[in-house]
């Protein structure tokens, strides 16, 4: 690019340089103004670049004004040579424009933020003044812009406002006929209420006058069982005084007194009638209850977990686990971890669980008892991959529940009255069965008892 000679800069462009904005640059005019730096950086050599913007020589200029903006700026205030290049560049694109800013008569029609970006690139005399009142007229623009907008606000706002009015007599209105209606059903329902006040009372008094009934026959009902009483007792003595007299009879048959002996026939066939007409009268049904059936003992198939435990024991002996386990139906639940890390800690998980699970398997081929061994999932690192033995059901708690949950939701699904053992020396597990009717032992007695297997 040709250098301009020593002295061409015109005096007014030399006055021109010596001015200053006494405020910061309008942020309008300042985008402007970065957009034609950007524009115009295209046509120059990197020599004739500035130092601090070579770097961006390769951009676009959508890139260049979004990266290197402010370095363009700084270069263009301090940098007189590269804003006279960058100005002879816009004079080249925009002749017309650049020319009415440097006679100081900005065309009418012109974009004020335009003009005082161009004014700020070529700098003629008078230029912070076309900038000045570019502010102020983006400033009023601003203004105008913003007074249009609240003006459209307001009127959005009155018609909402219009139309929320609208919306609210309706909805006054429905809730009105609404609330009408519920008076009206309020209405109704007191009446209903007052009826069925009424009506309870009512039902009340013929209550008491069926209960007073029902004194009365109960009353009448004692008479009847005090009268039965004693008419029970003279025909207890009456029979006395037919055994004398059947045994009067005799003799007098003995001796031939016939017509004693019919008179004490009539007398027995009397006694015996009368009896049997007041067994019909009070209703009395067969005898079906038997004195032995009111003693207290336990039945044959009726033994319980907790019977077991009254056959004297040692609740460490591993015989009581075989008679539990000898229960009709017996389902044994073992806490799996908990008895693995009392028998053999040292061991890891993969070989605790083999180890127990194994044992498992041959004392329910031994008893034929119901076997289910939960273990804790939170233990796992990962999935495991496991094929239970015969015999013996498997079961790992699910995330966010423990084997000891796992192992009272076991019990509690359970049916009453059905032998359940659970293997446990957690004391708030075995203090939990217990009360859902299952019967704890320890662990280490299931490992004897598995010692022994």
């Amino acid at each position: 690019m040709e250098q301009p000679a020593s002295g061409a800069e015109p005096a007014d462009a030399a006055g021109g340089d010596a001015e200053a904005l006494d405020r910061p640059l309008p942020e309008g005019v300042r985008r402007r103004v970065v957009a034609l730096v950007s524009d115009a950086f295209g046509g120059l050599t990197v020599t004739e670049l500035p130092a601090q913007l070579r770097q961006y020589a390769r951009f676009t200029p959508n890139r260049r004004a979004r990266f290197a903006g402010n370095a363009m700026a700084a270069a263009l205030e301090s940098d007189a040579i590269f804003r006279q290049r960058i100005g002879e560049r816009f004079a080249q694109a925009d002749p017309e424009l650049a020319a009415a800013v440097e006679s100081g008569s900005p065309p009418p029609a012109a974009d004020p933020m335009d003009v005082a970006a161009a004014a700020y690139v070529l700098r003629p005399v008078g230029w912070v003044k076309l900038v000045a009142a570019a502010g102020e007229e983006v400033q009023r623009a601003d203004a105008e812009r913003v007074d249009e907008e609240n003006r459209r606000e307001l009127e959005r706002l009155r018609e909402e406002l219009a139309q929320a009015r609208t919306t609210t007599k309706a909805e006054t209105e429905r809730l009105r006929t609404e609330l009408d209606a519920a008076r009206r059903e309020a209405e109704s329902a007191q009446r209903k209420l007052r009826g069925a006040l009424s009506d309870v009372k009512r039902g009340e008094a013929a209550l008491r006058r069926t209960a007073a009934e029902i004194e009365t026959v109960r009353a009448e009902a004692a008479a009847q069982v005090s009268a039965a009483e004693s008419e029970t007792r003279r025909l207890k003595a009456r029979l006395t005084e037919a055994e004398s007299a059947v045994e009067s009879s005799r003799r007098a048959a003995r001796e031939g007194r016939s017509v004693e002996d019919m008179r004490l026939r009539l007398l027995l066939d009397t006694v015996l009638e009368s009896a049997q007409g007041l067994r019909r009268e009070l209703a009395l049904p067969p005898a079906a209850a038997h004195p032995a059936d009111l003693v207290d003992a336990v039945e044959p198939g009726r033994m319980s977990p907790k019977d077991v435990a009254a056959r004297a024991l040692s609740d460490m002996d591993p015989a009581l686990l075989d008679q539990l386990l000898a229960l009709p139906q017996a389902h044994l639940v073992v806490d799996g971890y908990n008895v693995t890390k009392t028998g053999y800690p040292t061991m890891p998980l993969e070989k605790q669980r083999l180890r127990l699970l194994g044992g498992l398997a041959m004392l329910a081929a031994q008893t034929g008892a119901e076997m289910t061994c939960v273990f804790d999932g939170a233990e796992l690192a990962a999935p495991v991959l496991l094929a239970p033995p015969r015999g013996v059901r498997v079961l790992f708690s699910k995330p966010g529940v423990t084997a000891d949950e796992l192992i009272r939701q076991l019990v509690r699904a359970e049916p009453p009255g059905r032998p359940v053992v659970v293997v446990s020396t957690d004391r708030e597990v075995a203090d939990g069965v217990a009360r859902a009717g299952a019967r704890p032992v320890a662990s280490a007695l299931l490992l004897k008892r598995l010692s022994r297997v």
